[in-house]
Parts: C-alpha cells; sequence; structure tokens
C-alpha cells in the first residue's frame, strides 16, 4: 500500500482541511442554530420605539434563543435603507428586523420606488398597533370630535390642526374631512417633521387639534383629551378613548404604524427548521411574564398575535394604503 502523506493529502483536498473520505476522519455536524450572536436591524435611529423595544425585549429573546442579540440602527430614506440592508444579508437566520413594517414598508415601496416588495417581508409578531388620535389639550373648551366637526363646518379655517404630512395621520385627517364635507383645502393645518413635536403642540395648545399616533401621547396622558380614536375597536392601551365611530361620522381610515418583529420571506420558506426557532423564541419572550411586566413599565407592547394574524394587518393596512396614495403623496 502507497503511505498517503500529509503533503498528498493537502494535494487531494485543494491544500484545505482532510478529506475525511480519504483518511477516516469522523464527519463533523453542523452546529445547531444560533450558535453565535444574531443581529437585531432597527431602520430607525436610537430613542424612537422601535429603538426602545428593541432594547428592552433583547433580555428576554436572547434568553429565549440562547444567544446574545447586537441591535444595528440602519435608518435612512424613511425606513428603506435599514429594511434593504436587512433583506441583502444571508438567510441564514442571523438578521430578525425590529421594525415599523407598516407604514414604512408599504410607503417606500409607493413613494420612494424601494427595490423590494411587501411580500419579501414575513412579520412573526407586530404587538404595536398604534392608531391615529385626535386628541386637544387637556385644558381646551373642545368637548368632544362632534364639536371639531361642527365648528369646522361652520368655518374651516375656526381650528389649527397639527399633522405630520405624508403619514397616515394626515390621510386620516383628509378622509374625516371629506366624509364631514368639509373642503380640506381650507383648513387651517400646521404641519410638524414628527409625531414628537405634534404631540407636545396638541398637548401645549399649540394648535387646537393635533392629529397624530396614539402611543406616543401616553407618557403625556394627562396633558391632552382625547377626541377620536381612528380604530374600529377600543385599545386596550387607550381605553377610555372615543372611537372615530362614536362621534356619528361614518368615515375610512388608515391604520397607524404596525411595530414588531419580521424576517425576510426567504427565510422562513428556505429555511423552515430556523425560521421555526426564530419564531417559538420570539413568541416563547413575548408570553413571559418578566418581559410583559418590564416592556409595560417603558410603555411598550409584547402582544403576542402571531403570524397569521399579524401578516393578515400588514397586507390589509398596505392595501388600504395603496388605495389612499394620493392623499398620502
Amino acid at each position: 500500500m502507497t503511505k498517503l502523506t500529509r503533503r498528498d493529502a493537502l494535494k487531494f483536498t485543494g491544500g484545505g482541511i482532510l478529506a475525511a473520505g480519504v483518511i477516516g476522519m469522523p464527519h463533523i455536524a453542523r452546529a445547531a442554530y444560533p450558535d453565535r450572536p444574531v443581529n437585531i436591524v432597527v431602520p430607525f435611529a436610537t430613542g424612537g420605539y422601535n429603538d426602545r423595544l428593541s432594547r428592552a425585549f433583547a433580555p428576554h429573546l436572547e434568553k429565549a434563543l440562547g444567544q446574545p442579540l447586537v441591535i444595528a440602527n440602519k435608518p435612512g430614506a424613511g425606513a428603506q435603507l435599514g429594511h434593504t440592508y436587512a433583506l441583502q444579508q444571508p438567510n441564514d437566520g442571523y438578521t430578525i428586523l425590529c421594525t415599523s413594517a407598516s407604514p414604512y414598508i408599504p410607503l417606500s415601496i409607493l413613494l420612494q420606488g424601494a427595490p423590494y416588495k411587501n411580500e419579501d417581508f414575513h412579520m412573526i409578531n407586530l404587538p404595536s398597533r398604534d392608531y391615529t388620535l385626535a386628541a386637544t389639550s387637556s385644558g381646551s373648551s373642545l368637548k368632544d370630535f362632534k364639536e371639531v366637526i361642527d365648528k369646522l363646518k361652520a368655518d374651516p379655517g375656526s381650528l389649527s390642526i397639527g399633522v405630520q404630512p405624508a403619514s397616515a395621520d394626515y390621510a386620516n385627517l383628509i378622509l374625516s374631512m371629506q366624509a364631514a364635507g368639509i373642503d380640506p383645502t381650507k383648513l387651517r393645518i400646521v404641519t410638524y417633521d414628527g409625531g414628537g413635536p405634534n404631540r407636545n403642540a396638541a398637548a401645549g395648545g399649540q394648535v387646537d387639534v393635533g392629529f397624530v399616533g396614539g402611543e406616543g401621547f401616553l407618557p403625556i396622558k394627562e396633558k391632552i383629551k382625547p377626541l377620536a380614536m381612528f380604530a374600529a375597536e377600543k385599545v386596550d392601551w387607550f381605553p377610555d378613548a372615543p372611537l372615530i365611530g362614536d362621534s356619528g361620522l361614518k368615515t375610512d381610515f388608515v391604520e397607524g404604524s404596525q411595530r414588531g418583529w419580521a424576517v425576510s420571506t426567504a427565510l422562513m420558506k428556505e429555511q423552515p427548521d430556523i425560521y421555526k426557532v426564530i419564531e417559538e423564541a420570539v413568541s416563547k419572550a413575548s408570553q413571559d411574564p418578566a418581559a410583559v411586566e418590564a416592556l409595560k413599565k417603558q410603555q411598550l407592547s409584547t402582544t403576542w398575535y402571531g403570524p397569521e394574524a399579524s401578516n393578515k394587518a400588514f397586507k390589509e393596512n398596505a392595501e388600504k394604503m395603496a388605495k389612499y396614495i394620493d392623499l398620502l403623496k
């Protein structure tokens, strides 16, 4: 028998690791997922809801996954940069999104020509379902949304209205005014670059009514008077807010931010075993009493809706945004 030298063996294997079939080495099994830290991509800057959610939830998801999480903020272009970055990563389970899937994914497609489709993203769980809240300052003389409509019908410029352009809140403002027979072009609208300044203006009385995501009002809840929540049912995080339907106005509306956890659809289809590990970990962490209590103290949501309900909600809102895209431009 010819003796196989180490040099010869390296020739057979291209200079790399010795082939198990040549020298009888045992087969080395692939490590089980996850065997290293997992990246959480947040397509927004630090300090926002998704950033706070990712960092508050991380210890509990780390426990469920058995690996550390690395938070990677990738803001820019209305969250398009972060979403694109996440889809460009290998479909190996080491990239998970914590994002405001709606409205940012549909809007970046509809308004910015983003290089992806809604179907490229698979929602694991969207625990935060925000809705437009029309609110005034706690010291305002306005009693309810019906009074707002009555005043604006009599004189569209009688009240100042704060809103962020190209947002679900702006679409809901216009839809409700059209339903009431009020010419939106005659309204006295004050625009803001973000929800925070808009909320502060409504709470401080700089505008008579602010149309903005309701969840962000929670830290200053005592400073505002809720007039109308643009939702079909009462929301548990603001149960005292009247629904838009309670005002007697029949109007369609667009849901606000749907925030939470997602992966690429390619990962879910191509790596079902890895995807299942991620889904079960998010489910376990979301329902962990310690996580629920910790996030509740920070006014963050952990409600477990699951993939089916989350993807359904995302799809329906994306379709509604496409329907009213002219209002969002």
